[in-house]
This record gives C-alpha cells, structure tokens and sequence, in this order.
C-alpha cells in the first residue's frame, strides 16, 4: 500500500471512530449532521459550519441566541478571526433518539480545543443538545445548545 492510500485509510478509521455506539443506520445518518459541524470547525469555515443549518436554525453561544444561519455563519466568522482561530472540536455521541422520520435529538460531550493545546481542558467540557431534522433526504442542525458539564 503506497503511503497516500496508507493515510487514507487511516483518515477513515479515524472518522469511522467518531460514530462511536451509532455506526450504521439512520442514527449513524443523524449524527453525520454534527460531524459536518466538527469538519467546519476544524477548517475554520463559518460557510460551511452555518449551511448545516436549516435556514431558521438557532444556536445558542453563551447568553446570545443566534437566530438563523446568516447570524450563525456572521458569529463563527468573527469567532474564527479571533479567539477561535486554528481551534477544533472533540464531541462523543452520546445519545441518539429518533422522534420521527424527519426529526431527531442528539446529545454530544466534548467541547473547543485551543489552537495550540493538544486535548481538551477539563473546565472547556460541554454537554451539545442538537436537534435535528431531515430536509431534502439530508439531516441538518434545526437547534444546537451546549451546556458546561462543570460549573
């Protein structure tokens, strides 16, 4: 195997591991809308990040609700030009429930590694509510809100 399909294939198992207890199936499906939030992140692409959005999709950041994408996609911008710049995400599925063919809720843990650290610092560890909704054949992000785990 030549070095490039060697890393290939390590790419994969490594993203095949973050389906964690939900590989296969449409909870497997559901949780791909928060690993295409992750893949933004770690690219620092607001675009990408906000389009995974319904387009009257909310998140709430600390006291402020973000409204729909275009807030979304405008907050993550600023937030990647600055303090969040060359951060990642880390986030287990914990939990996934299907409510519907169309609608799910899915609880993450994880939280922001700092651009600079090389694991997530105890104080920085969230709990991710998302819901979900499936819109044309693709589930995408209706609602996301992160809680610390430790006050």
């Amino acid at each position: 195997m030549t070095n490039e399909a060697a890393a290939l294939v390590a790419g994969a198992k490594q993203w095949a591991s973050y389906y964690g207890d939900f590989p296969n199936g449409e909870e497997g499906a559901v949780l791909t809308a928060p690993l295409r939030i992750r893949a933004a992140w770690a690219a620092n692409d607001a675009d990408a990040f906000a389009d995974m959005f319904v387009e009257n999709g909310s998140m709430l950041v600390g006291d402020r609700q973000l409204m729909n994408r275009e807030e979304i996609r405008s907050y993550m911008a600023e937030a990647f030009a600055g303090g969040y710049g060359g951060s990642r995400l880390t986030e287990e599925p914990r939990e996934i429930r299907l409510l519907t063919d169309s609608v799910a809720v899915a609880i993450t843990e994880g939280g922001v590694i700092r651009n600079g650290d090389e694991n997530l610092a105890p104080t920085d560890e969230v709990r991710t509510m998302w819901v979900l909704v499936k819109h044309d054949g693709y589930w995408r992000v209706a609602s996301h809100q992160t809680s610390p785990i430790k006050g």
